[in-house]
């Protein structure tokens, strides 16, 4: 026997005697409840007094905060999907107030007004968050990820090929010389030389200028013509380019013509760390307990350069330096440890050929030849070979690193290596052996080594693994963002911004 089936009530005509209440629609702990009431407790009046006054009323600023912070956190980065949840969204309608502001001053808001103020914002955030003990500013992880920039992949200027055109221009300019020089021998003249070295748009025209007036009157060669007018027309059109290139560049060794603050990277696409090279940025990221404390921007390809100005970033912004960091071999350079020694942070930091050290310990396996196992002397300050040969001091010297960092590098020197039956073992120079020791580097590896080692050490580089990493996951994976809307250094900097705050107030939302 079939039993009769029923349908709840559906009558799109129903009228209801009150309107409903966006309130009521909203559950008590859901995420935009949380945007709504972090926000309320910030202070924006820096951002309040940007606006000028006077003309037509604007929509308040911590109401378009809110819109975009929370779409930020529903994965809706595109100021016309914001303008559109406005108008169908229930969250976005309640936390807006029924505001509907259209996609030009979504975008206006986000990449003018927030330029100056959203890191501001931001700290105020995570305090807030410190507050509630969540999260702690003392202890904290390191590292860094690369984001592919809002720029064309295939338009780029390269730092090496503006290098190899003006060497070929110098090149050329000392061929036409040498020609100059020819025709003057046959007549037994010796012209004033130019200076070759400082190839500047005026040193081109000058030195163009003078093989054209040196080789008035004569009979020049049809070719050597062609490239002179050639070398008139276009060369000072062409320095100048390369000049404003350089400009632009100043220490990168690339960047993209649609956004020039950004640089060329190995972008790492698939799960076999494959990529390509992308025109991008590379975001330096502090967090403690999965929670992004501070964030920077680098638009060098290598982590090494940015941890100094990370950190500094980090006690300018809270007034207060941390007590430990902690960061994979890409940070471990004399610089950083020198400026974490000199801030007294305990630095949980690897340097290179640190596994490599464990592995080969726990293999009983050493390299007698490597410097680090050489006997030493300190009295003399002579190191001796495998062999029991001294090696004396030859002398020390200074470099500087790309950051300006001085160090100081020692030289020991083996007397005599001929016939020595461990040489094809000991080193391939053609002459005796020449090692050099940085011994600041070595004492600061040292305390690196005892820390990382320690139990507390170990704990660190554990927990490193799924507090910092596990954030990138999250922003590219969960948050498939994985390249900027917007374009410049600055707009750049609002948007990372955005994903830091949208990121912790999502996990924050998730853990109450």
């Amino acid at each position: 026997m079939s039993r009769k089936v029923i349908f709840k009530t559906y009558n799109q005509d129903q009228l209801s005697l009150l309107p409903p209440s966006y309130d009521d629609l909203v559950p008590a702990h859901h995420p935009v409840r949380i945007v709504n009431t972090i926000i309320d407790h910030v202070d924006i009046s820096a951002l309040e007094k940007s606006y000028k006054g006077g003309g037509t009323s604007s929509y308040h600023p911590r109401m378009l905060l809110k819109v975009i912070i929370y779409a930020y956190l529903r994965n809706l980065y595109s100021s016309r999907k914001i303008e559109q949840a406005l108008h169908e969204n229930i969250h976005f309608m309640w936390l807006s107030g029924q505001s509907k502001p259209d996609h030009n001053t979504i975008n206006d808001f986000r990449g003018k007004r927030l330029q100056k103020h959203l890191k501001k914002i931001f700290h105020q955030v995570v305090v807030l968050l410190a507050e509630e003990g969540v999260l702690s500013l003392k202890d904290i992880f390191v590292d860094g990820t690369k984001i592919e920039a809002n720029a064309n992949r295939y338009t780029f200027v390269w730092g090496k090929s503006i290098k190899t055109s003006k060497e070929r221009i110098k090149k050329q300019l000392n061929e036409l010389w040498s020609y100059v020089e020819k025709v003057y021998k046959e007549e037994q003249k010796t012209p004033n030389q130019p200076d070759f070295e400082a190839i500047d748009i005026h040193k081109i025209e000058a030195t163009i200028n003078q093989i054209n007036d040196a080789l008035k009157g004569k009979d020049i060669d049809k070719k050597v013509k062609q490239k002179l007018n050639y070398a008139k027309k276009n060369w000072p059109t062409n320095m100048a380019k390369y000049q404003k290139q350089e400009a632009i560049l100043k220490a990168r060794n690339s960047y993209s013509k649609t956004d020039p603050d950004a640089t060329f990277m190995r972008m790492k696409d698939d799960h076999l760390q494959n990529g390509q090279l992308k025109p991008g940025y590379n975001i330096q990221a502090s967090t403690n307990n999965q929670y992004l404390t501070n964030y920077t921007l680098a638009q060098t390809t290598a982590d090494t350069t940015t941890l100094k100005d990370h950190v500094a970033d980090h006690i300018e912004n809270y007034n207060e330096t941390p007590q430990t960091l902690t960061a994979d071999a890409g940070y471990g350079s004399e610089e950083n440890y020198t400026d974490l020694e000199d801030k007294n942070i305990t630095a949980f930091v690897k340097y290179n050929y640190f596994h490599k050290e464990q592995q080969d310990k726990k293999k009983e396996k050493t390299n007698p030849f490597h410097p680090d196992q050489l006997q030493y002397h300190k009295e003399t300050d002579t190191y001796y070979c495998p062999m029991g040969q001294a090696m004396a001091n030859i002398g020390s010297y200074k470099k500087k690193t790309q950051n300006g960092f001085e160090q100081e590098i020692h030289r020991y020197q083996a007397q005599n290596c001929q016939g020595c039956p461990l040489r094809s073992l000991c080193h391939k120079s053609k002459d005796n052996r020449i090692i050099e020791r940085n011994y600041n580097l070595i004492r600061l590896k040292a305390k690196a080594k005892t820390l990382l080692i320690s139990e507390q050490g170990i704990a660190k580089r554990k927990q490193r693994c799924w507090d910092v990493e596990a954030v990138f996951g999250n922003i590219k994976h969960n948050m498939n963002f994985k390249r900027f809307m917007l374009r410049g250094i600055d707009k750049v900097n609002v948007e990372i911004g955005l994903i830091a705050m949208a990121h912790n107030l999502k996990k924050y939302s998730l853990a109450i």
